[in-house]
């Protein structure tokens, strides 16, 4: 029997047995809802198990700690759960986007996504968040009935996070009315995935402080000139004033970056919720007209762009950073080159597709940041990456 969760959600909350439904029909399945049944597929897709091996940051050669798009997702998942449960939302459908958001991601992190759009300005560009709805809708082949996942339309609009006008109107003209027609009249995605965008954005801040003074390249005493951390490092050492000992820094860390994240969850769910008592939304399509409704509140957002802003300067931009990321820009320009002049250096999947730029894309696209590395190594005779 389907498990029931309709009694623990709110009206404006997306029902699984409202769902908008899947491309290709399917039987429901007889335990499962729809969206737990999405969550499942992504979770035993071959791009979910690639995640484990791409980046954020750090890449991943350069230690077993550092967070990868794996773990990210989990963190995002794991936070966004917990404000979809205070806030009445549905959990199954916050997973299964927060899980599926990153899938289209390249190997090296924003370096690496931002070399393949350059690459392919040609040939229409390249948006990871159009990836990770390529993913899902046509490159994962499990299914003898359909290409993709065949996922339901509240977990692909989900997915499909940001997309330039350009794109928007060719998924409508396949699409009518679909996950890119908001991206045309306005209007704004499910209060689920407006959440797995905010959950996004608190995760990804709060582990590259984490990784980035782990990894050297940021201080304790350099964060205390980010007013949100140095806010919570002060409460925190007012409680333990122990953790100021040099042999507690990890500790002192941790506890900052705990006590930061929940103040952000909090601030959310409150200020969520005064916007849905403003605007009543009656249904899932009501609040979709209502505006973004899930969001900090002024004062924390504007500190998170601060805290954003000093990420950007102090550890993205940092020397060692940027000379490892160019490297990786390096990787990704000459093995474009290579594919696209020799098509048959790709698997066979690949390469038997006509429009070869674009299977050039999602061949790189798909890799691992080891295999991109290998696969440059193999075609140049040059290793950038240790």
């Amino acid at each position: 029997m389907l498990s029931s969760i309709a009694a623990v959600l709110e009206a404006y909350a997306c029902h699984p047995e409202q769902t908008r439904g899947r491309r290709h029909a399917e039987v429901p399945a007889p335990t499962r809802n729809d969206f737990q049944r999405d969550r499942d597929r992504i979770v035993h897709s071959t791009a979910f198990r690639r995640l484990v091996y791409k980046t954020q940051v750090f890449l991943n050669h350069e230690g077993d700690l550092f967070r990868t798009r794996l773990t990210h997702s989990l963190e995002v998942a794991q936070l966004g759960r917990s404000i979809a449960r205070a806030l009445g939302l549905n959990e199954d459908l916050v997973e299964a986007v927060a899980l599926a958001h990153d899938l289209g991601h390249t190997p090296f992190g924003h370096a690496g996504q931002d070399t393949l759009n350059e690459c392919m300005q040609a040939y229409g560009g390249f948006e990871h968040n159009l990836q990770s709805l390529r993913v899902v809708d046509h490159l994962e082949e499990r299914y003898p009935e359909f290409d993709g996942l065949n996922l339901s339309f509240e977990t692909r609009e989900g997915i499909l996070k940001h997309c330039a006008k350009r794109n928007a109107l060719l998924i409508e003209a396949q699409e009518p009315g679909g996950v890119a027609h908001r991206f045309l009249n306005g209007t704004q995605p499910s209060l689920e995935a407006q959440l797995c965008n905010l959950a996004d954005a608190i995760a990804y801040n709060a582990h590259d402080i984490d990784d980035g003074v782990r990894s050297g390249l940021l201080t304790l005493s350099q964060m205390d000139e980010v007013p949100l951390f140095a806010h919570y490092k002060t409460v925190t050492l007012q409680q333990h004033p122990g953790l100021a000992d040099a042999s507690k820094a990890r500790r002192l860390l941790y506890e900052t970056i705990r006590r930061m994240l929940s103040d952000q969850v909090y601030d959310v769910i409150d200020t969520t919720r005064q916007h849905l008592t403003q605007h009543q939304p009656q249904s899932a399509d009501e609040a979709r007209l209502s505006g973004p409704l899930v969001a900090f509140s002024e004062p924390m957002a504007q500190q998170v762009r601060e805290m954003k802003s000093f990420l950007f300067k102090h550890l993205y931009r940092h020397p060692q950073v940027m000379e490892t990321t160019a490297n990786a820009q390096v990787v990704v320009r000459e093995l474009f080159d290579a594919y696209l002049s020799s098509p048959q250096e790709m698997s066979s999947d690949f390469s038997a597709r006509e429009e070869t730029p674009r299977a050039v894309a999602d061949y790189i696209a798909g890799m691992t940041d080891r295999y991109a590395a290998k696969e440059h190594e193999r075609l140049t005779g040059r290793r950038l990456l240790a």
